[in-house]
């Protein structure tokens, strides 16, 4: 399975919200969780399933979360390891880090 293949869905709640990773069939194939914190969005938690790990969809759910702070103006709080690490990865980003 290719990267093209998964869809990313947002879902927001009031306090908080997601990135929904779904594959053409539907099936779930990883999520990203935040919570408001303030104005920012605190990243909290990065789940991709064992079986749909190596095929960028960690990476797909963060640049979803990244390509929205730059469209709304939000800031991020990156808890998660994973999106602390793809940060440090993106010294682009320090701009919407909280």
């Amino acid at each position: 399975m290719k990267t093209d293949d998964i869809e990313i869905i947002r879902r927001d709640r009031v306090t908080h919200g997601e990135y929904i990773a779904q594959t053409e069939d539907g099936s779930h194939a990883g999520k990203l969780t935040w919570t408001l914190r303030g104005e920012a969005r605190d990243a909290e938690h990065t789940i991709v399933p064992p079986e749909m790990r190596g095929r960028g969809i960690a990476g797909k759910l963060v640049d979803a979360l990244i390509r929205d702070a730059r469209r709304e103006g939000f800031a991020i709080v990156p808890t998660c390891s994973y999106v602390a690490k793809q940060f440090e990865r993106h010294p682009e980003w320090e701009d919407l880090r909280a």
